[in-house]
């Protein structure tokens, strides 16, 4: 199958990587002349036969939007954009009905994986039409983790499910993510009584109700920097845990948890602390994402 990918950062370039290895053709472009195989997107939608599907994987909000203007004037009736970055899903029902009265069809995926999903394979919730659903599905085949397809990928619903659920599903990362961490400092404050917390977690990761992913993640920061101390415990929030907050209150769903954990981020913001040096340390295990070096210096991450 061919595909355009638009964007060939941390994870489009990844995700490229891992449908040509399938054995898919990918064109792929980026504002970046050393990653991309073209010079513009009017060269990229050329290069595909009809009918195209483009895969756009840049930044929400701004780039998202006007990359997908774009590609509005330069597909053909017959082509397809899956959207899959974080955006918001009503960006993406607004982009669908766009798109639609020129006859190009829209899929908005969400993706979770981070930079492991290269060799691991990448979690994927779509939101879509049934015929569309099936004209990606080869994609979304290759993509996904091995085993059961029903593990790995889901077809969440109509176009905005898939934004929709990825953007629960890191309101609940967020939670987790703060309850490992908090349970983590409050073993740290007992050192009298507990003398390695880095090991108790380490024996967590098998046979216990909170083994995780996100665990395996947490004991591998704390290998590489035992005490925390290269890290500051700023952490930053790229929108999906306040969508998921503002979801709720428009459903009258509470969601005490991810709310509390969403907060805790604001709060480590003006202070420093071992839990928040977690939450960050794992951030940057699972997705790349950038931190603040323990000196305050440097970029944080999003």
């Amino acid at each position: 199958m061919h595909l355009g990918m638009i964007g060939l950062g941390r994870m489009g370039g990844n995700m490229a990587d891992r449908l040509r290895a399938a054995g898919h053709t990918v064109v792929g472009y980026d504002r970046d002349p050393n990653v991309s195989d073209v010079a513009s997107l009017e060269e990229l939608v050329a290069a595909l036969p009809a009918p195209r599907n483009v895969w756009v994987m840049v930044p929400a909000g701004a780039p998202t939007q006007s990359t997908i203007d774009e590609l509005g004037g330069l597909l053909e009736p017959g082509d397809l954009v899956i959207e899959g970055g974080n955006s918001h899903f009503h960006d993406d029902q607004r982009n669908a009905e766009q798109l639609a009265t020129k006859d190009i069809h829209y899929v908005d995926t969400g993706v979770s994986g981070g930079v492991w999903g290269k060799t691991e394979g990448y979690g994927l919730m779509v939101g879509a039409s049934e015929e569309d659903f099936e004209r990606v599905l080869p994609i979304m085949d290759a993509l996904r983790p091995e085993g059961p397809r029903k593990e790995g990928l889901v077809h969440a619903g109509r176009v905005g499910a898939g934004h929709f659920t990825k953007m629960v599903h890191n309101g609940i990362e967020y939670g987790l993510m703060q309850a490992y961490a908090e349970g983590y400092e409050l073993m740290a404050a007992h050192e009298d009584l507990v003398t390695d917390p880095g090991a108790v977690l380490g024996a967590w990761r098998r046979g216990t109700v909170v083994r995780s992913w996100l665990l395996d993640l947490m004991v591998r920061a704390l290998d590489q920097d035992p005490g925390l101390d290269d890290i500051q415990g700023y952490v930053e929030d790229s929108g999906e845990g306040r969508w998921t907050i503002d979801a709720a209150i428009d459903s009258a769903v509470p969601v005490p948890a991810i709310a509390a954990s969403l907060f805790a981020r604001f709060s480590s913001r003006q202070v420093d602390s071992p839990a928040m040096r977690m939450v960050a340390a794992m951030r940057k295990q699972f997705g790349g994402h950038a931190t603040k070096p323990a000196d305050g210096t440097g970029p944080a991450g999003s």
